[in-house]
């Protein structure tokens, strides 16, 4: 019998998570095995070839408008090729009346320039943007193919081993080691350290540790439709990415003289079915209706052209989960991303691997304060959670789920 092998690290998932985070670490001299229930990478959400980032401008949720800054910043640097900068437009909601220099001020207190972040009026707005409504532009929000990114992390190189249909269901220790165990009860490996960065599956993985996390699967639609260059939508199709109750790429030119438009997502929360609906479809057609405020645009003209539907996975207060679980030591995981994929894995590639190589200075670099990681971590919502390494206290309340928003 051939003898499992051990690792200094394996990162099961191999996805937009697990591929940044492993990544990160070769690059810091570590040696990484990548495990994956699939053939290759990127073949669940992370198959998704139209994912968007932008800085979160909102009001209220303080730690999570400090975070997605970071994280912006950090995804921008790290995807390189694969960030396709087009720029995104946050309309001002119907019912708020638009205030430019209030708004301004809001986003100075954001610490975001206007390199990141621009209040425009109405006319300012179709100017620059070509959209006829007031709001914030983004002109570093860019979109990319979560697929291409993993892909290419995870060609071969030294330092990367790969394990492709390995599906691995159970986690135990053994003296100073972690094994990874299939469904027969086999062990696949051993690691010193062992990163779970596997989307949906991330709780029964946890669940095999004892340790219960309020993960839910959350199923989202993206529409692709084809619009006639005759139909009155072709006029207005935006050249800019819109973020608002959903949001749309900008809309490009098929072979056939049409126009190709993405727009998204539905927002099916406690779901996990992976067929696409025409309901979903049907939704995404009324929210493009809302984003270009184009009231008397006939939904039939936005034909259905393709779909790509995506699990995703969130926590209960609606932030990521990322880091090491304080409880079983040398577990660390990166889950919870929702629809903010490309800025998550970015910053868990960073603050896992700081925390895996006990760089606690990287991460004062890039701001990660103890108020914020203990805002990322997973024992925020573990009952009698010990203060972490870092000295950021966990929170022991019971996690509460708010109602679904309209979409996301």
């Amino acid at each position: 019998m051939i003898k499992p092998q051990h690792h200094a690290v394996v990162v099961i998932g191999a996805g937009i998570a697990g591929a940044a985070i492993a990544n990160e670490l070769i690059e810091r001299g570590q040696t990484v095995c990548v495990i994956d229930q699939a053939a290759g990478p990127a073949t669940g959400c992370s198959s998704h070839a139209f994912a968007i980032a932008h800085p979160h401008v909102g009001r209220g949720a303080p730690r999570l408008l400090r975070l997605t800054r970071i994280a912006f910043l950090l995804a921008e640097e790290r995807w390189g090729a694969t960030w396709n900068q087009h720029g995104i437009f946050q309309p001002t909601k119907k019912e708020k009346a638009f205030d430019r220099a209030e708004v301004s001020a809001h986003l100075r207190a954001l610490e975001l320039d206007e390199s990141l972040a621009i209040a425009l009026d109405e006319v300012d707005a179709e100017r620059i943007c070509g959209i006829k409504q007031s709001g914030v532009w983004l002109p570093r929000g860019a979109s990319m193919s979560l697929a291409e990114a993993s892909k290419k992390l995870l060609q071969a190189r030294s330092g990367l081993t790969t394990c492709w249909n390995q599906a691995a269901v159970k986690l135990e220790q053994s003296k100073d080691s972690w094994l990874l165990l299939n469904k027969e009860n086999a062990v696949i490996c051993s690691a010193d350290k062992v990163v779970i960065a596997a989307g949906a599956n991330t709780k029964a993985l946890m669940e095999s540790l004892q340790v219960r996390l309020p993960l839910r699967p959350v199923r989202g639609q993206l529409s692709i439709f084809s619009v006639s260059e005759k139909s009155p939508w072709a006029q207005e199709l935006p050249g800019v990415g819109l973020s608002g109750d959903g949001y749309c790429l900008p809309a490009r030119a098929s072979q056939d003289g049409r126009r190709l438009w993405m727009v998204g997502s539905s927002y099916d929360e406690g779901e996990d079915d992976a067929l696409p609906r025409e309901s979903s479809d049907q939704f995404n057609r009324e929210q493009a209706r809302v984003l270009l405020s184009f009231a008397q645009g006939n939904l039939a003209d936005l034909e259905s052209h393709g779909s790509f539907v995506g699990i995703r996975c969130v926590a209960g207060d609606r932030l990521p989960m990322i880091g090491a679980l304080i409880q079983r030591p040398g577990i660390f995981m990166a889950s919870a991303f929702g629809s903010r994929g490309v800025l998550w894995s970015a910053l868990s590639a960073k603050l896992i691997a700081a925390q895996v190589l006990d760089d606690a200075a990287l991460l004062a670099r890039l701001g990660l304060t103890a108020d914020l990681l203990a805002a990322l971590a997973p024992a925020r919502f573990l009952a009698g959670a010990a203060p972490s390494a870092l000295g950021a206290l966990a929170s022991n309340s019971k996690p509460i789920f708010p109602s679904a928003p309209k979409a996301r």
